[in-house]
């Protein structure tokens, strides 16, 4: 009767060690980086795993996937990405949708963020990700092209490697306005951070924030349960909460 007392008790304490040691790998688009730690934070308290953010373009982080990254699941900004890892065979399935991104401009507090005002002497220079790397930089200048005003301003223009480094130039005061997404602005430490509006969404493509587990993951099980838990109402009342549709 004693042995059996003393194994389960060995078991209760070997438990709680085997859950807080589980961890997923999980690369993240810079425009995520705040609420990737709430959805972090929140998965942690309902599963005990830790979820651990690398933050990057999704350009770049998806040249790091085919170089072998060991990351378990990729939150990109649009599913153009995702899709070309499983189009080379890298993922478990297809991209599916968490999350539309919504693209807004960001000023310095003295400054009222609207388009035409970029033109004019008080903003001297304008921040915005790589294109070629950044869906919302893509975004970005597909509304200065469809406002007609990308010619104008393009000697204005500071190209980040990511939202992070676009944040991190107006943050700073190294430019006066910035085109970032509506998830940084609405983060609680930065909301109060200068002005920002909402860009018309009819001039820029719909950025579908596209998630992939990816085949080389480490940690399966935990990935696998991470990717259901951002399509559970938890996950979809803190995205609601920083300004995803």
């Amino acid at each position: 009767m004693k042995k059996i007392y003393y194994r389960l008790l060995i078991a209760v304490l070997i438990m709680p060690l085997c859950a807080t040691a589980q961890k997923v790998r999980v690369a993240v688009a810079a425009n995520a980086q705040f609420v990737s730690e709430a959805l972090a934070t929140e998965f942690k308290r309902t599963t005990g795993i830790t979820a651990e953010m690398i933050v990057g373009s999704s350009g770049k982080l998806t040249a790091q996937i085919e170089q072998g990254a060991p990351f378990d699941v990729f939150l990109s900004a649009d599913t153009k990405y995702p899709q070309a890892l499983y189009d080379k065979g890298l993922t478990t399935q297809k991209p599916k949708t968490y999350a539309l991104g919504v693209l807004v401009l960001w000023t310095i507090k003295d400054i009222r963020p609207s388009l035409p005002i970029l033109a004019r002497s008080q903003v001297k220079k304008i921040a915005i990700a790589n294109p070629e790397l950044a869906p919302y930089g893509q975004a970005a200048m597909e509304c200065l092209k469809v406002n007609r005003i990308s010619g104008l301003l393009k000697d204005k223009l500071v190209i980040g490697e990511s939202i992070a480094q676009v944040n991190q130039y107006l943050l700073t005061g190294a430019v006066e306005a910035a085109f970032t997404a509506r998830s940084v602005v609405m983060d609680p430490e930065l909301k109060d951070k200068g002005n920002w509006t909402v860009i018309d969404p009819r001039t820029y493509h719909p950025m579908r924030q596209g998630v992939v587990i990816l085949k080389t993951a480490a940690n399966a099980e935990s990935a696998q349960k991470f990717y259901d838990f951002l399509f559970s109402d938890a996950a979809k009342k803190i995205f609601e909460q920083y300004g995803y549709r």
